[in-house]
């Protein structure tokens, strides 16, 4: 069957122009926290354009929004796409927006070509992929998928201390969170459409990149207690600087990394609280925050490992009391075999040039991929940027990538396999 998706260009860059003017910061600056006005009023604007659309549009009771284009077998599972609408304080318009509103108009393209689904084609737009809120990233997929539970949901609070039960009632999602995890063989596929938020495909001049695998973050909490003291009076032979230890972890984070023997290992130590803060004083007190990811579970893990121990060799040497907790430890993903195969044979039949890379950033679709054979498709964004106001991503490049997530979501409808999401990963290196 030939498909040919009428894409609509300037509708999808109208809708994102509409859709940024839900903020807290006026344009181009976007701040949407979930549950808040903001958010709020999103919801409602995207709940409207799904149901111009045709499409069946229920939500669940932690806020995640599902759009069905029924097919004409809807008892198999479902074909799935989307990203999320909530965004960091002062970021861009294009983070997650272009996926769901890209996603959208793809269902739209093919109803207009004339497409009739087999499998359904279901948007799902996810709630809270930013950690803005509730301190916790991917927060609607990792309920989705399993990985938070109910109970695990209900102790989560905000910066004011108001519990994600309180929050969400008051936003009027009322439904119980045993009903928000999908039951197995929802879905047959899921494919995401994501900016790159890095520079790659930019730099390299290709239009589309297909990831082949999701890096996933470890994050580690090291509190570090020497003794304090007056700057002047305590002379340096008998100091346990509590800042001095900390900028020897810090630095070794920082070679630990480099030298996984990999340019996939990342690791940043993005916060730093010292006490008593003062110029004049001896710091006795420090609290580290630590990111380490990777495309290899392995590596990073053996990454976290040296980091652990050279704190305690820094701190044992340094004579510094410590502790490290590891907050979270997610696994990488695989794209799945029969997701990459359609978005590769839908670059073909579009005639566009592509690469297979990996996402260092980790999107919804990591937390997917434990449910449903799961792959990404990125377009380029201006210099890398993103999670800033100047973050940009133009009409041409959205169309294509929309056009080409139409072609896949076909076959993907089209196709006869069983859909269980067991399906073994196919491994592409980058």
């Amino acid at each position: 069957m030939i498909v040919r998706p009428l894409v609509d260009k300037e509708r999808i860059v109208h809708e994102l122009d509409t859709l940024a003017g839900f903020s807290d910061t006026p344009k181009p600056a976007i701040t949407r926290i979930l549950f808040t006005k903001p958010d709020l009023g999103a919801r409602a604007y995207l709940k409207g354009l799904c149901e111009e659309a045709g499409l069946r549009v229920r939500e669940d009771g932690l806020g995640n929004i599902f759009a069905r284009w029924e097919g004409s077998a809807p008892e198999l599972p479902a074909v799935g796409t989307g990203s999320h609408f909530d965004a960091i304080p002062y970021a861009g318009m294009y983070d997650g927006t272009v996926g769901v509103l890209g996603g959208l108009e793809a269902i739209r393209a093919l109803q207009r070509s004339g497409f009739k689904p087999y499998r359904s084609i279901e948007l799902l737009i996810f709630t809270a992929e930013e950690p803005t809120r509730f301190g916790i990233g991917c927060l609607g997929s990792r309920a989705l998928s399993g990985v938070l539970n109910p109970e695990s949901l209900r102790l989560l609070k905000d910066q004011e201390g108001k519990s994600l039960e309180e929050v969400r009632w008051e936003a009027g999602y009322m439904g119980r969170l045993e009903d928000v995890q999908l039951p197995e063989g929802y879905y047959a596929a899921f494919v995401e459409l994501h900016i790159e938020q890095g520079p790659v495909l930019e730099q390299e001049h290709v239009p589309l990149g297909i990831v082949t695998a999701i890096a996933a973050p470890a994050s580690l909490r090291a509190h570090l207690e020497g003794v304090g003291g007056h700057a002047g009076t305590v002379l340096m032979p008998d100091r346990h600087d509590a800042l001095c230890a900390a900028a020897e972890i810090i630095l070794g984070v920082e070679a630990f990394a480099k030298n996984s023997g990999s340019i996939n290992t990342v690791a940043t130590t993005g916060f730093c609280e010292v006490y008593p803060n003062a110029v004049n004083s001896v710091p006795s007190r420090v609290k580290l925050e630590i990111d380490v990811r990777d495309v290899e579970q392995s590596r990073r893990d053996q990454v976290i490992r040296n980091i652990i121990q050279g704190v305690e060799q820094v701190c044992t040497r340094r004579d510094i009391k410590y502790s490290v907790d590891i907050i979270n430890i997610d696994p990488p993903a695989k794209s799945g075999s029969e997701v990459l195969k359609a978005l590769v044979e839908a670059c073909g039949e579009a005639g566009v040039k592509f690469k297979l890379m990996v996402s260092r950033a980790y999107h919804d679709s990591l937390f997917m991929a434990r449910i449903a054979p799961t792959a990404m498709l990125f377009i380029p964004c201006r210099e890398g940027i993103s999670h800033r106001p100047d973050e940009y991503a133009s009409p041409e490049d959205i169309a294509l990538g929309t056009y080409v997530l139409a072609l896949t979501l076909a076959k993907l409808s089209l196709a006869e396999g069983r859909g269980s999401g067991k399906e073994e990963p196919m491994t592409l290196n980058d």
